[in-house]
């Protein structure tokens, strides 16, 4: 079973359906499911995450969509409004939208101060009590530390190992997966080592990304680190097939079966993903 876990899907920027102001997606035009479909059969993926895009907004629509028209091959990691309480209410049915399986929150830099400011300080207990998994991306990893050690119930998985595009264009990739690995004294902390082509300054089979990966596995195990493409970022930089044997082929640190978990298995589990 391999599982990407973590593939964006988006349509046109249109007057009614409208993209946040001034945001650009990752390729110029939409990616709809019908191109994604015929890839992940060519590569052998078997299952994918989508996570809508924040260029979108707050709006699932599409991600729940294509769920709907291949319900076995897709879940969603949805997206909500996160500084607005008002949106607990959504909470304890989240999960009852079929194929929606948890909340995927991003924290651009001018919202990193929701993080230390209280508006979304309501939002990290009911997800706990909701049994809501949570991908986070964006900000620093010491803020979610704090998170993870005062609900220790709560599933967190960090995105993209823990580094935030600003993070890697500054060259500070090692930093930043040095607080990623540190969040691993916490169970219920898990990461996914995705977007490696993207944050790497070589070709395939991105060698200058190996020791990062090897550091977070090491620091996660096997049951706690997941392969994901995120694969419309840095789309031309490598194929589906190439993302997979990057993990299957050349990380020789990997044993089968750790590969059977890191390529599918473990996500699958952690989201509760039958």
């Amino acid at each position: 079973m391999i599982a990407d876990a973590q593939v964006h899907l988006w349509l046109a920027n249109t007057p009614d359906r409208p993209w946040l102001p001034n945001r650009i997606a990752q390729l110029p035009e939409p990616f709809l499911v019908e191109q994604l479909v015929p890839m992940m059969d060519e590569a052998g993926v078997d299952r994918a995450v989508i996570v809508p895009p924040s260029w979108e907004g707050d709006r699932n629509d599409y991600a729940l969509e294509a769920v709907r028209r291949y319900p076995t091959r897709f879940a969603v990691m949805g997206r909500m409004p996160v500084n607005d309480p008002n949106t607990a209410k959504l909470l304890p049915d989240w999960r009852k939208q079929p194929g929606m399986l948890g909340i995927r929150l991003t924290f651009h830099p001018p919202q990193w101060h929701w993080l230390t400011d209280g508006s979304v300080d309501w939002f990290w207990p009911l997800a706990e009590k909701y049994r809501l998994p949570v991908m986070f991306y964006g900000a620093p990893m010491a803020h979610f530390a704090r998170v993870a050690e005062r609900y220790p119930q709560l599933t967190m998985i960090a995105d993209h190992l823990g580094v935030s595009t600003e993070m890697a264009k500054e060259g500070k990739t090692a930093e930043g997966v040095k607080e990623t690995a540190a969040l691993a004294k916490h169970p219920n902390v898990s990461v996914k080592l995705s977007t490696t082509p993207f944050y790497s300054s070589e070709s395939f089979p991105f060698g200058d990304m190996t020791v990062h990966v090897r550091r977070l596995f090491d620091a996660f195990g096997p049951q706690r680190c997941y392969w994901g493409t995120d694969l419309t970022n840095s789309y031309h930089k490598a194929t589906y097939r190439q993302r997979i044997t990057h993990f299957t082929e050349t990380l020789d640190f990997l044993s089968n079966a750790d590969k059977e978990w890191v390529m599918g298995r473990g996500i699958l589990e952690r989201l509760g993903w039958k």
